[in-house]
């Protein structure tokens, strides 16, 4: 009951923060944290409006696909890997398909279908669930791998850099410069993911189907970004922007296709799956708006800056380094909000320049990690589980790993005595 403790430990900080500073003359502590919660149940309400026809979409897509056979397909194709990652799930079943789709959109940054392959994914593995409230080590593996976050290209964080050059007067900035450095501290943070979980659930790493199909996609990975550095910036953000939304539309005609190849009544049959996703989209709104209330009264106290003040003491006591510090609160709130965490990177980027190293760090940083507490609320409260047991734990070690791989890639690549 990790998450239990989290949740309320968040509402317990809060308050006794707030009494200090009442006590040091702030007389509008508990109406800035009332307002917070507020605006956050209302935020959290709105997100889930959102993701209704979202859902609704690619749920009525994914039903087609089943019919059709290929999410059946595609679950074989990946088995000989997943059975030993995912012993729990039996050979061919369509939770292998969804979660690879799933993995797949997080890697080309399509949050759009990445967020209702994910749930569909849940809803699969829920399926296998003895015990309905508590979660199997396939979904804690599957969820953990989500917030590790891996991305091809951070576009947006990429956009952000130049759109802050050019009003900053920059001419010739390269925005895309964070892009290997992001690549490499996000792999870093995919790989301590599941190794974490690994060794939590003592899969079996050392198999020949595990460490190959890894070995060989680190490989095609690091091919293409060599392939892409030879590229100018701007047009290697677009082929990348492309190849996904081609892929992704190319799929989506396939799966309708097929459905009628197959003589699946595919307009009966999307609204049947439409239908399902609306039901999903409605059922995580309590458990988002409780997780979004929690980290905007966590945030709005300022128990960040006090966290930052003692990780700053410590940082100089041991004699490290201390010029990465202003881009560490990028890291600390991106787990909490993803809103937040873009906010505090254009901060540093324009107190310090777009160019700086904290700037760059700040971008590393955005671009490689995940909104932990968001993703464990949408996915778990999906299918009403409510004993996360380990998924927390190993997501904030990977997170942690993350941020602190982003730091040691900002030195190695930017830093400049």
């Amino acid at each position: 009951m990790v998450l239990n403790l989290v949740w309320l430990g968040f509402f317990v900080v809060s308050f006794l923060i707030a009494l200090v500073q009442l006590a040091q003359g702030q007389v509008d502590v508990f109406a800035r944290l009332l307002s917070a919660l507020f605006d956050a149940a209302r935020t959290g309400f709105d997100i889930s409006l959102g993701l209704t026809g979202i859902m609704a979409l690619w749920l009525g897509i994914l039903r087609i696909g089943e019919k059709a056979g290929l999410i059946a397909l595609l679950a074989r194709m990946v088995n000989p890997m997943f059975r030993h990652l995912f012993p729990g799930v039996p050979s061919g079943h369509a939770a292998q398909g969804a979660m690879t789709m799933n993995l797949s959109a997080n890697l080309l940054g399509l949050d759009n279908a990445a967020t209702p392959l994910g749930l569909k994914a849940m809803q699969e593995l829920q399926h296998l669930n003895p015990r309905p409230d508590t979660a199997t080590n396939a979904q804690i593996l599957f969820i953990v791998l989500n917030t590790a976050g891996l991305t091809l290209i951070p576009t947006s964080v990429i956009a952000i850099r130049q759109t802050l050059a050019l009003k900053q007067g920059l001419v010739g900035f390269n925005a895309a410069d964070i892009f290997l450095p992001t690549l490499v501290a996000t792999s870093v943070s995919l790989l301590a993911a599941l190794l974490m979980v690994a060794a939590v659930q003592r899969l079996p790493l050392w198999r020949l189907a595990v460490w190959l199909p890894i070995v060989l996609f680190g490989a095609g990975l690091g091919a293409l970004t060599w392939w892409l550095a030879q590229w100018p910036a701007a047009q290697a953000s677009r082929f990348v922007g492309a190849l996904g939304a081609g892929i992704i539309f190319g799929l989506v005609v396939l799966f309708l296709v097929a459905g009628a190849v197959r003589r699946v009544p595919v307009y009966d049959t999307f609204v049947e799956g439409a239908r399902e996703g609306f039901q999903v989209a409605v059922q995580i709104i309590p458990y988002l708006v409780a997780m979004l209330g929690a980290v905007s009264v966590f945030r709005a106290s300022g128990a960040l800056d006090w966290i930052m003040q003692g990780i700053g003491a410590g940082v100089a006591a041991l004699g490290l380094p201390v010029d990465f510090l202003p881009a560490l609160p990028v890291g600390l709130m991106k787990v909490l909000s993803g809103s937040g965490a873009r906010g505090l990177m254009v901060d540093v980027m324009q107190t310090y320049g777009v160019g700086s190293f904290p700037a760059q760090v700040a971008a590393i940083i955005q671009g490689s990690t995940e909104t932990t507490f968001y993703v464990l609320a949408v996915y778990f409260g999906s299918v009403g589980v409510r004993n996360t047991r380990h998924a927390l734990a190993c997501a904030l070690f990977a997170d942690a790993v993350g941020i602190v791989a982003a730091v040691c890639v900002g030195y190695a690549f930017f830093h400049r005595a």
